[in-house]
């Protein structure tokens, strides 16, 4: 490892460590309300790192992750709801259901690229309720699922919780189980990225012609990438459920998947380190629009619009670019000075 790259990951870790220090210490700052909010925002920061590595290092555009989301919170609403069983332990299992159906998309996903794998994607995002709605022994229909008040649901959607001998209110708790498991995911994808797959993928993303002649198996890490991705966003639905402690079709609304796209573009596709900005992009930007513009008929949506243009007009490359933009020259001064 050269010098300079040492320096980079240093610099990297140190970023790391503060905003997990930032973390630790902010639910004390915040009304239990906003604890619960920010909660939301873990949960979306978790979906958007899978919808990067998909579309972001791959190149495969997805419009179709809020249905990864809905198969993940069903799968814990179901296993919760029917089976009573523990719902920490069905954060993982929604996970891997979650990346299995993505597994499963991926084979077919292979012979399409560009606007016709988006339109699949979102075909799912389209008929995932409809589904839903039609198995309704499993899934509750239109009704859904209700966790609030189960023994089997930590906290039962009220109570306090007591965790390493602390007692937190319910919705700190869910504050600290959501970014808890973001950050161990954060450094997951951060490490894989990083490494020999993060390469792989990049590559294919720059030029599939050009990876598949340097050796690449072009279908096993393209569908290996919507696995990863899935899992990531079914791991977000488990949380999602769990915070809202209620699932129907509804839960999972298809702007859901518009949504994710739109906190990676902010986020910057291509990049880790930008994400969690997309995330409170798409969490609190359509409530201040609605809060502080014109209550006209459609003026909330209009706002929303032009400030995402110019989101993406004055920083193409999004947060992670600007955050790019300004480490650069501080890397480079601590290059020079070692």
């Amino acid at each position: 490892m050269t010098r300079q790259r040492s320096t980079v990951l240093g610099v990297e870790l140190a970023l790391f460590a503060a905003a997990v220090g930032v973390l630790a210490i902010l639910p004390h700052w915040l009304s239990d309300f906003r604890a619960s909010e920010v909660a939301y925002v873990g949960v979306y920061f978790i979906a958007i790192i899978g919808l990067n590595i998909l579309t972001g290092y791959t190149g495969q555009i997805s419009l179709g992750h809020g249905a990864f989301m809905a198969i993940g919170g069903y799968t814990t609403a179901i296993l919760v709801g029917h089976h009573s069983m523990r719902d920490l332990w069905t954060i993982p299992l929604a996970g891997l259901v979650a990346g299995a159906a993505g597994l499963l998309f991926g084979v077919p996903a292979l012979r399409l690229s560009g606007l016709y794998l988006a339109l699949a994607t979102f075909a799912i995002a389209v008929s995932l309720p409809a589904v839903l709605k039609k198995f309704d022994h499993f899934t509750g229909g239109t009704q859904g699922i209700q966790l609030f008040g189960r023994p089997n649901y930590t906290g039962k959607g009220y109570q306090n919780v007591h965790v390493l001998g602390q007692t937190l209110t319910f919705n700190n708790w869910l504050y600290y189980l959501t970014w808890t498991i973001a950050a161990v995911l954060f450094l997951v994808a951060w490490a894989l990225l990083g490494g020999r797959a993060g390469r792989t993928f990049r590559a294919i993303r720059d030029s599939e012609i050009a990876a598949t002649s340097s050796g690449v198996n072009l279908p096993m890490y393209k569908t290996l990438a919507f696995g990863i991705s899935a899992f990531y966003a079914g791991v977000a639905g488990s949380l999602f459920a769990l915070a809202t402690t209620f699932v129907n079709p509804d839960t999972f609304p298809i702007v859901l998947s518009l949504y994710l796209l739109i906190g990676a573009v902010v986020s910057g596709l291509g990049s880790l380190w930008g994400i969690a900005l997309g995330a409170l992009f798409i969490q609190y930007l359509p409530f201040l629009s609605s809060k502080y513009i014109s209550k006209a008929p459609g003026a909330p949506s209009v706002a929303y619009g032009v400030i995402l243009v110019l989101v993406v007009v004055l920083l193409p490359l999004g947060a992670a670019g600007l955050l790019k933009r300004i480490g650069v020259p501080l890397t480079n001064r601590l290059f020079k000075r070692s």
